[in-house]
């Protein structure tokens, strides 16, 4: 399965990196993320690993494969059959430096991958558009023309 999702969010793109960058604060405003929990100390890059837990999912542990700080990050969770990999990137708008484009994503690979698609995609779809808009929301909040 593979399901991506981009949305403009009127912030910058530092406002926007800081909330997307924040992963252990995500459930606080993305209502698909019950806990994230950073399992080792120091700064978030590649190798952190972070539990996280999502309602009606088993926790599942993500290991960062790419991070690139300001523009994007990657990580990956594996259980039998299956490899999930998110992206997260934003990018400026054209125009006045004030607009960001977020494009987040999913890729499921492994023998079992069709099986879960079958089973769980449109929940996953469901779950990565609501986070889009959760950041959006968020970064939006309290900005002048916006709702």
């Amino acid at each position: 399965m593979r399901f991506e999702t981009r949305i403009d969010v009127a912030a910058t793109p530092e406002e926007v990196w800081a909330q997307l960058a924040d992963v252990a604060a995500w459930p606080e405003f993305i209502p698909t993320m019950s806990t994230v929990t950073l399992l080792e100390d120091g700064p978030i890059g590649v190798g952190s690993t972070a539990r996280i837990k999502q309602p009606g999912m088993p926790a599942f542990v993500w290991r960062v494969t790419e991070w690139t700080p300001g523009a994007s990050f990657t990580w990956q969770t594996v259980s039998p059959g299956v490899t999930t990999v998110a992206t997260h990137s934003i990018h400026p708008e054209d125009g006045d430096g004030d607009g960001t484009s977020v494009l987040l994503g999913v890729v499921q690979t492994g023998w079992l991958a069709p099986l879960i698609a079958l089973t769980t995609g449109s929940r996953t779809r469901r779950y990565v558009t609501t986070e889009a808009a959760s950041l959006k929301e968020r970064c939006e909040k309290g900005r002048p023309g916006t709702a």
